[in-house]
């Protein structure tokens, strides 16, 4: 379609701001993003939506607009919702380089002028493709005749052949074709969404192919047109919260007007998780309440009373107010230059439904709030038997993270950590408060193990590790390095191994035979080590308070 094509129509509130001349460019498809270099997901005749969120000062404008011209877009549409009018310097630099720009009226929401952009320029290439673009959006409308994206997965499969998977950023099955026999299996889907998130984490552009055994799969990202371009400021927040559409076929022969529908399919299942999305607001602001009169210390009635009517919302039918868990969720980059709390609320959101379960429909009983680095999930259980007994049927910590590491790990890449804390439930709001704290101790303990994914819950709050992270580190340094170090020197001087015989011999008791028998040594010659320690340390290892201590050391080095 032909930019002039946009001013004929009215509903898309389109104001031109210059490039009168140039309005008979071709446009080939559109893009909402708020990322200061997007040149990455370009690939030349896009229409660019941008709320401007990208722009600091008037010094911006030019090496946004340069980008743009260099990857070839048609135009420029900037929207008016957020920042008000288009400032003059965006609109000087769009004229220098004679890239159209376009007002978007603050009442026309991005996602109607991309998917007018998509049905228009999918209905030009070619008549059989645009009309399984129609029917797909047909099919999604809200309403008793919709469908979602289960409908158009069968028309792909029935029109063109082509089997195609939904899939979330942790490879839980979101839609599918109905009629085109099973899906990957999960851990297929957890690989593929591991995939997609290494290859859209190095910049690689999609779609990106992954063959897994005989099989060639495609992956094209589906990304929000209303959240990410508005709230996302770094290119790793939208990876950690896009869908992923997962072909299997190979795309690198597709001709080029197949590899478009394609991308015009994802820009309108984009639509649709912006729709779904929009489902979450009144539960993440029953989320929002209950915390803020949490963390106030309201009266406990008052906490009851929001929690009365969070229950029918997120349990309709259940009757009378259920039972409660708190989920605390921290996303934390290496470089601190990122608030995670929003990709944590988006995160945890995707986590806690049931990876068994398939559609978005389980997600309707989770109600999380973020704020500054942290999430907070309220999690209802419509029945739990004592609290604090042990015989909870809530969520445990080791399972909650079970299926989904391996894809997060891959997306939170070098640089980035997602820890998880889980309470007990608590019957009561009284008990709301607690639950909160015991969430975010449990937290800290998971954020004190190694590696880019951890969880903690509840029922390690008894044990000593709950002290360890809570330790200041220099005394840290201080108690280990007293210890430790004289070992760790005679080890390097002499090849002693006298640190691993320590904690060989602390986990088994203290016991000289099954220590001897573990390291594969005499016991005369584990005797030795034994005693070499405990002269270098000056410590009796025969001794409860010098064995907890070397024990307390190694837990902290």
């Amino acid at each position: 379609m032909r930019l002039r094509a946009l001013l004929d129509t009215d509903a898309l509130g389109l104001k031109l701001l210059g490039g009168e001349e140039e309005l008979d460019r071709t446009v080939r498809g559109v893009m909402t993003t708020d990322l200061r270099d997007p040149s990455r997901y370009l690939s030349g005749g896009e229409l660019v939506l941008s709320g401007l969120a990208w722009r600091r000062d008037a010094a911006d404008s030019e090496p946004f607009v340069q980008i743009l011209v260099r990857a070839g877009v048609a135009a420029l549409a900037a929207g008016e919702a957020e920042l008000g009018p288009v400032p003059d310097d965006l609109v000087v630099a769009c004229a220098r380089h004679r890239l159209p720009l376009f007002a978007v009226n603050e009442s026309v929401a991005f996602a109607t002028i991309t998917e007018h952009v998509v049905r228009q320029v999918s209905g030009e290439r070619a008549g059989d493709l645009a009309a399984v673009v129609e029917r797909h959006r047909r099919m999604m409308t809200s309403g008793p005749a919709g469908g979602g994206p289960d409908v158009v997965l069968d028309l792909l499969g029935s029109d063109l052949d082509l089997r195609a998977w939904l899939l979330s950023p942790t490879g839980r099955l979101i839609a599918g074709p109905r009629v085109a026999g099973p899906a990957p299996a999960a851990d297929v889907c957890a690989r593929l969404a591991a995939e997609h998130l290494a290859a859209a984490r190095s910049g690689r552009r999609g779609p990106h192919r992954v063959a897994l055994g005989p099989t060639t799969y495609s992956l094209f990202p589906i990304r929000s047109g209303g959240r990410s371009p508005q709230t996302a400021r770094d290119v790793r927040e939208t990876v950690l919260s896009d869908w992923l559409l997962a072909v299997r076929a190979d795309a690198g022969e597709w001709p080029e007007e197949r590899l478009d529908l394609l991308q015009g399919v994802t820009q309108l299942i984009a639509v649709e998780r912006d729709r779904r999305d929009a489902t979450r607001t009144v539960r993440r602001r029953l989320a929002q309440e209950v915390l803020e009169l949490v963390q106030t210390g309201a009266p406990p009635a008052e906490i009851a009373a929001r929690l009365r009517v969070a229950a029918p919302v997120l349990l309709p039918g259940l009757g009378a107010a259920p039972h409660w868990q708190v989920v605390v969720a921290r996303v934390e980059w290496d470089d601190g230059r990122s608030e995670g709390g929003r990709i944590a609320q988006s995160l945890l959101e995707e986590i806690l439904v049931d990876p068994l379960s398939t559609g978005p429909e389980p997600s309707d009983r989770i109600a999380v709030a973020h704020t500054g680095d942290e999430a907070v999930a309220l999690v209802p259980l419509p029945a739990v038997s004592a609290e604090h007994d042990g015989s909870e049927t809530g969520i445990l910590a080791d399972a909650l993270l079970e299926a989904v590491r391996g894809p997060l790990s891959a997306g939170l890449d070098d640089d980035g950590r997602l820890t998880l804390g889980v309470s007990a439930a608590v019957h009561s709001a009284e008990g709301l408060r607690g639950a909160l704290e015991e969430a975010r101790h449990a937290r800290r303990v998971a954020a004190a193990r190694p590696g880019r994914v951890c969880a903690a819950g509840h029922q390690e709050l008894a044990s000593h590790v709950l002290l360890l992270p809570f330790v200041p580190d220099d005394v840290r340094r201080a108690f280990t390095a007293r210890l430790l170090d004289p070992l760790r020197d005679y080890d390097r001087r002499h090849r002693a191994e006298l640190i691993p015989t320590l904690e060989a011999f602390l986990d088994c008791d203290g016991s000289w035979t099954r220590c001897a028998t573990r390291l594969h040594l005499h016991v005369n010659t584990l005797r030795y080590r034994v005693g070499r320690i405990e002269q270098l340390t000056g410590r009796d290892l025969s001794h409860l308070e010098d064995k907890l201590d070397f024990f307390l050391a190694l837990r902290m080095s």
